[in-house]
């Protein structure tokens, strides 16, 4: 089970990367002007969410239910996990939404907007690397 661990991890890592890193590449992308520019972001945009995110958070899942399988955690920190896993996916679907409007020219929103919409996985990282290891519930 440690091996399913350590693949949980390393993905769960890959998966915030992206999670970090996209909503940035919508700031840049929302204060570039030129249309080389708007191509190049659309290219990195695509191959980040399609390459790296996605992939990421299927095998996250996929190894966190495997671990769940194999040690029958349950509790109130798992459901509070849980929780903020399912809001983290949901925070994955938006931004692949995001991503298609910007592939068609469609952003409405500022850059303002995509840097405080890029805080919203930092805390739910921090929320549910406490709730693992402190298991507070």
């Amino acid at each position: 089970m440690l091996w399913i661990k350590a693949w949980h991890i390393i993905f769960m890592v890959t998966w915030f990367a992206g999670l970090f890193y996209l909503p940035r590449l919508f700031v840049y992308h929302a204060m570039s002007a030129d249309s080389a520019s708007n191509e190049r972001f659309k290219i990195m945009e695509r191959k980040l969410f399609y390459g790296i995110m996605t992939p990421g958070a299927i095998f996250t899942i996929m190894f966190g239910v495997w671990l769940w399988l194999g040690y029958g955690h349950s509790g109130g920190w798992l459901h509070a996990k849980l929780a903020l896993v399912a809001g983290l996916l949901v925070y994955h679907i938006y931004c692949g939404k995001l991503l298609l409007d910007f592939k068609h020219d469609r952003n409405t929103r500022s850059h303002v907007y995509y840097r405080w919409f890029n805080e919203v996985p930092v805390l739910a990282l921090i929320a549910i690397v406490v709730l693992v290891v402190v298991k507070p519930f």
